[in-house]
């Protein structure tokens, strides 16, 4: 098992700040007023000095992360099997594309081994560009060949500072979307200090470096801030058409670089249907959005060779189903506030009735069944019934797709963020409940201007957005942990931008009947500074220790197998093993595989289940049996996998496969009546006795205090 241990050597010796539009002024005919002179200079001065905030902050975070990678793992030190090593479970998988591509004798002959490749799943041939989302390593790798760099930096630098860079822009993205809420950079500033000082909770590339998710957060950041900008108020034509294609490029890349980009832009999408049927956002705008998600999906279908688990995809059928919609429903939004609720709740049904009719025509026509596991979880999750189902239950147990930690909250309270998040998610869901209200029932928005200037509520369309996006990202972190990091990077925005905004400030200070514009000015710059002065105490000297802190990388067990595996087996050797372990054999041996981390295939999904009987109560001839007709030379089995004691009884690798094969779990505790007692011991501990039933299939060839390693007859 891979750890990391204690170093064994020494330590080592404001500006103003308005936004330029966001108090644009307006005459009675829709024409923008051209700003005073000195309000010019005084904006331009804003965006250079904001612009060199975000910049100096992205790169600080992008070395922030760098440095605890390094000092978690002597990265640079450390031999290169190592730092293979350290890239675990899928992480390994996806970086020895890179690394293929890499070692291939050209380009063409790269791009050709990924297309057609039968090394990563044995006795078949598979297309990697069709099946993973791996362009963005094919990108770096012909980016390093090309480049005159390689006397200069090692391909795994290149890659590894390639990703922490993705974390500058990720930074600049989020400040700028706060500062595009609030009209202060002041927002943005205090937003990416929330995002470092919550680090643990806001991001997890510093360990997992070649995740999806961590090529993905940064453009899905940057699509949300040139959301936030389309969706604001006199924008000019020009403006409109640039910020369009930049959420359409955002969208783009985001969808190619992340398997589940149709799960986030669905609730994405989500968000727009609901403030498009509540008339708080321009609805053309909202069409738009939703045939960019289409158009970028459908592109990236294209480049991974029409891939049919994205044409299934229910985003799709969701934005198709709303177009349809809201052609055949024309007068939706007309009428006093009963007609527009039974308006309302007849074009939900029909849009709900519309995408599962689609969705379940267009799987038909595929036959497409790769997501279905999905389904079975959500299904299991939510407690619409229990399910023996091995890959449903593979997920339910695993931490990672639990509910939240109540502890991530004490966690985000220490540096106020959740404190004040939730004050402003507050404040501004009784204004969208106003706003909505008022718009369903018709009401004269200009008279209650002109007539009770001072009971007026409004929400902007990029702060009504805001709103929902959080709502609903932050209800699927809520239900599954591993989606958190979409929620609590927007929680960092959404929490600075209600503390920096003149509306919010202004809607309390009204309410309390202490209102004026002076003291509004006064508390939306004081009470941040106050936040970001108390942040800077509290937090630095924790960050300066953790940057002082030495450990090294330290997993002697799996370095001496893959040595083994390069040193004693044949190129052409097939080996067969848990999910996890399998990367990293792929990626530090180049061997061929059985089975691997990448769970979106049915067909490797009956795999995996098949390969696992290796931990099931099996006789040695059924397992060899199975083995055998994948190809398998070796199989690798783990201790830690077959005495597992990290999950509780019933959530254990062993105990999932004895309930799927309708066998009693092992230990003391319950079983369901209709289980039985398997003829046969448990293959991965009766192995290890030598037995002549064992023997005839399968001789030890390496073993460790961890591993075992055997290699299977080959019989008649």
């Amino acid at each position: 098992m891979t750890t990391v241990r204690q170093r064994r050597v020494g330590k080592g010796t404001e500006a103003a700040e308005d936004q330029p539009s966001e108090e644009t002024s307006v005459k009675p005919d829709g024409k923008i007023l051209p700003d005073p002179p000195g309000g010019k200079l005084w904006n331009i001065l804003s965006i250079t000095v904001g612009g060199i905030v975000a910049i100096s902050l992205g790169l600080l975070t992008s070395v922030y992360v760098a440095t605890l990678h390094e000092n978690d793992l002597w990265f640079s030190n450390i031999k290169e099997v190592e730092r293979e090593i350290s890239f675990r479970t899928e992480c390994g998988l996806y970086y020895s594309y890179y690394k293929q591509m890499i070692q291939a004798a050209s380009i063409q002959q790269g791009l050709h081994g990924l297309v057609y490749d039968n090394k990563t799943e044995s006795v078949r041939t598979i297309n990697i560009l069709e099946r993973m989302n791996v362009y963005q390593e094919v990108f770096l790798s012909i980016l390093y060949r090309i480049l005159p760099i390689q006397q200069y930096l090692e391909p795994v630098y290149f890659y590894i500072y390639t990703l922490f860079g993705l974390q500058a822009v990720y930074v600049i993205a989020l400040y700028v979307t706060s500062w595009l809420l609030s009209g202060t950079w002041l927002s943005g500033l205090l937003a990416a200090c929330w995002y470092i000082t919550n680090r643990v909770d806001t991001t997890r590339v510093e360990f997992t470096i070649p995740l999806r998710e961590n090529w993905a957060l940064p453009f899905f950041a940057v699509q949300i801030a040139a959301i936030t900008y389309l969706l604001r108020a006199h924008l000019q034509p020009a403006q409109e058409r640039l910020t369009l294609m930049a959420v359409f490029i955002a969208t783009f890349l985001f969808s190619l670089t992340w398997q589940f980009n149709q799960f986030m832009m669905l609730i994405q999408a989500l968000a727009l249907f609901i403030l498009d049927s509540l008339d708080m956002i321009p609805a053309a705008k909202v069409t738009w959005l939703y045939i960019i998600q289409i158009s970028g999906l459908l592109l990236v279908c294209v480049l991974q060779f029409f891939n049919s688990m994205i044409l299934g995809s229910l985003l799709i059928s969701f934005n198709v189903s709303v177009l349809i919609a809201r052609t055949i429903q024309k007068n939706l939004k007309k009428g006093g506030l009963l007609n527009r609720l039974g308006k309302l709740i007849l074009h939900v049904l029909l849009v709900l009735c519309l995408t599962l009719l689609i969705n379940k025509f267009i799987k038909k026509i595929l036959n497409l069944e790769s997501d279905e596991h999905i389904f079975k979880f959500l299904k299991a999750k939510f407690g619409f019934g229990a399910t023996r189902d091995f890959d449903a239950n593979l997920y339910l147990c695993e931490e990672a797709f639990g509910l939240l930690p109540l502890n991530t909250f004490s966690r985000l309270s220490s540096t106020l963020l959740f404190y004040i998040y939730g004050f402003v998610l507050f404040l501004l869901t009784v204004a969208a409940v106003i706003v909505a209200f008022r718009n369903l029932s018709g009401s004269n928005q200009v008279h209650l201007k002109d007539k009770m200037e001072e009971y007026t509520v409004t929400l902007k369309p990029e702060a009504a957005y805001s709103l929902v996006h959080t709502v609903l990202f932050g209800c699927l972190a809520l239900s599954t942990m591993r989606m958190k990091y979409l929620w609590t990077s927007h929680m960092c925005v959404f929490a600075s931008f209600g503390l920096c905004s003149a509306e919010v400030w202004k809607l309390i200070l009204k309410c309390l009947h202490l209102y004026t514009s002076q003291r509004t000015q006064v508390i939306k710059y004081s009470i941040p500074v106050i936040t970001l002065l108390y942040i800077s105490f509290k937090f630095w000297p924790g960050i300066m220790d953790e940057l002082s802190e030495l450990r090294e990388f330290y997993d002697p067990d799996t370095v001496e197998l893959m040595n083994w595996i390069k040193s004693n087996t044949p190129n052409t050797a097939v080996f067969a093993g848990s999910m996890q372990l399998l990367a990293g054999v792929k990626l530090c041996t180049g061997r061929t595989l059985t089975n691997h981390p990448h769970y979106e295939d049915k067909n490797l999904r009956e795999r995996t289940k098949q390969i696992y009987q290796i931990y099931a109560k099996r006789s040695p001839g059924e397992v060899h049996g199975i083995l055998r007709s994948f190809g398998t030379d070796y199989v690798i089995l783990e201790d830690s996998i077959c005495y597992e004691r990290r999950h509780s009884r019933g959530c254990r690798l062993r105990d999932l496969l004895d309930v799927a094969n309708g066998h009693i779990m092992d230990g003391l505790g319950d079983n369901e009546p209709d289980l039985k007692p398997s003829l046969y011991p448990r293959f991965c501990e009766e192995i290890k006795k030598n037995l002549p039933s064992y023997t005839m299939h399968f001789t030890r060839v390496f073993q460790n205090k961890t591993f075992h390693v055997y290699k299977l007859a080959k019989h008649k």
